[in-house]
Formats: structure tokens, C-alpha cells, sequence
């Protein structure tokens, strides 16, 4: 029953309070655009403190550590920490730090199927499906309450595969619904599309409405006063996009990494549970 589902997705938002800084540790990063230095999985930041907490925060940007702000666990991280390992962190039992750095990326996927699943049971469009999408986000929580060996054993893609079916069925019934809303046809740049290679695409203006934009490439476009509402955003690529004025309102499958990636400012329209990113010129505004 929907009525007695958490569908706030609260749960499903980092808390680096009770986070042992697995991101700061599990992955591995290379000097690059995104971060000023290399990293293997497994070996702590040197920026992290003997709290957890990240001794450069307020100035990652500033100091070539992009990357950083735009990451998003999907509250994997607390969830490692505090759950699969209860809360024992990896430098109290430094036995147990290879297999909670292997767990964390696994728990990662899950917690972002979450996250979508959570969003798709809100869509009364996709009322059709929401008994399937249900049993997939029950299947999903159970998944992310097995045990450290069974995480790793777990065959995480192909469970992807299968709610990621179920996502594209909500997809389809959410925008086909939002079209017959919208007055006058929908007159969509002719490139644009599921997979789309739009790096630095003119899309100022553009009717984006409906769009399937899964997996499309949109690095460092122009989306200025874009019209991306009901558009699927899932898995599209905004780093350093500028969606200044752009309306996401009612967009699918967006993420808060996809807008700490992009470019925005006071005029960008967002999804009302979205932060506005820091970097953007209405730094700490909600949409």
C-alpha cells in the first residue's frame, strides 16, 4: 500500500554525520579537471579527518576537488556504516576496511534504484505499474539489508536491468500522460534524444518537453530558458551545462549529483525537494 510507504526519499540523502567518509576512501579519483590529485580505492584522502569529516569542504571547488561536490552516495554511506557494519568504522577494525570499501559501491547502486523507485511510485501516471514498481522497491530495500559476504556476491546489474525495465515503462506513461497536457505540438531539436551526443549543443531556448534524454551527453550545453519539464533526465550527463533559466519542474529521474555538476542560477526552475547547488549564483535557494 502506497499510503504506508516512505516516499520522501530523505532516507536516500547523504548524511556525512554518521558516514565513516567511504567516498573519501572506497573510490579511486585521477588528476584531472575534477580532481587535483591521484587516488587508489582503498588509500583515505589526505583531506579527511580523523572525524571523518572533510578538512577542505567549504573550498573543494577552489582547491581542484570539483568531483567531490558533485558525488552523491544516495545515503549508501551511512547506510554502510551504520547498518551492514554497525557501526564499527574501518580504523576501529581495520580487519573489516577492504570488504566495507568493496560493499560500498554495490550498496551505492542500490540506494539509486531507490532513489527512482521511490520517485516512479509518485507518479500517478504510473499508476498502471505501481503494484510491480512496489515489489521492486520492497525486493530492492531487502537487498540492501543483506550481509557484507552477500552484497558481494550480489549480481547487482542484472537486478539493475530489471527495475531499470520497469523505469522505462514509467517513463513512457508519465510523458505519453504529460503530452496530452501540454497545449500545441512538441517541437524537439532534431538530435535530441535517448542517448543523445549533444556536448556543447546549442539547446538556448529549446522545447525539451517530454524528451527522452536517458544517457544523453550534454557536457557543457547551452540549455539557457530550456523547457525540460516531464523530460526523462536518467543517467544525462550535465557537467558544466548552464541551465540558467532553464524549467525543470516536473522532470523524471533527476538527480542532485546531474545539478552540482551543471551551471544554474535564480532563474533555473527546480523540483521542489532539490538544494540549488552552492556554485550556482543563488547560492543556498531552493527551486
Amino acid at each position: 500500500m502506497l499510503e504506508n510507504r516512505d516516499l520522501s526519499r530523505r532516507r536516500l540523502q547523504a548524511d556525512c554525520d554518521h558516514c565513516f567518509g567511504l567516498c573519501c576512501v572506497a573510490l579511486p579519483f585521477a588528476a584531472s579537471a575534477d580532481f587535483a590529485m591521484d587516488k587508489n580505492a582503498g588509500q583515505p584522502c589526505p583531506n579527511l579527518r580523523p572525524d571523518f569529516r572533510c578538512g577542505v569542504h567549504s573550498t573543494l571547488r577552489q582547491r581542484g576537488f570539483r568531483g567531490c561536490t558533485v558525488y552523491d552516495c544516495f545515503g549508501a554511506g551511512q547506510r554502510v556504516s551504520q547498518i551492514t557494519f554497525g557501526g564499527r568504522d574501518w580504523r576501529q577494525a581495520p580487519e573489516s576496511a577492504k570488504q566495507m570499501f568493496d560493499v560500498f559501491p554495490a550498496m551505492r547502486q542500490l540506494h539509486e534504484l531507490l532513489w527512482y523507485l521511490t520517485e516512479a511510485l509518485t507518479r500517478p501516471a504510473a499508476s498502471p505499474i505501481h503494484a510491480e514498481l512496489g515489489l521492486a522497491l520492497d525486493e530492492t530495500e531487502r537487498l540492501t539489508s543483506l550481509d557484507p559476504d552477500a552484497l558481494l556476491q550480489l549480481d547487482v546489474a542484472a537486478h539493475r536491468a530489471k527495475v531499470n525495465d520497469l523505469l522505462l515503462r514509467t517513463s513512457e506513461l508519465v510523458r505519453e500522460e504529460a503530452r496530452l497536457r501540454y497545449k500545441g505540438p512538441l517541437k524537439h531539436p532534431r538530435k535530441a534524444g535517448r542517448g543523445a551526443d549533444l556536448i556543447g549543443a546549442n539547446l538556448r531556448g529549446a522545447d525539451l518537453r517530454c524528451a527522452n534524454l536517458r544517457g544523453a551527453y550534454l557536457i557543457a550545453a547551452d540549455l539557457r530558458g530550456a523547457d525540460l519539464r516531464s523530460a526523462d533526465l536518467i543517467g544525462a550527463d550535465f557537467r558544466d551545462a548552464d541551465l540558467s533559466g532553464a524549467d525543470l519542474t516536473d522532470c523524471l529521474f533527476l538527480s542532485q549529483a546531474q545539478l552540482n555538476a551543471a551551471k544554474g542560477d535564480a532563474g533555473t526552475r527546480l523540483p521542489p525537494t532539490f538544494e540549488r547547488p552552492a556554485h550556482w549564483s543563488a547560492s543556498g535557494k531552493r527551486g
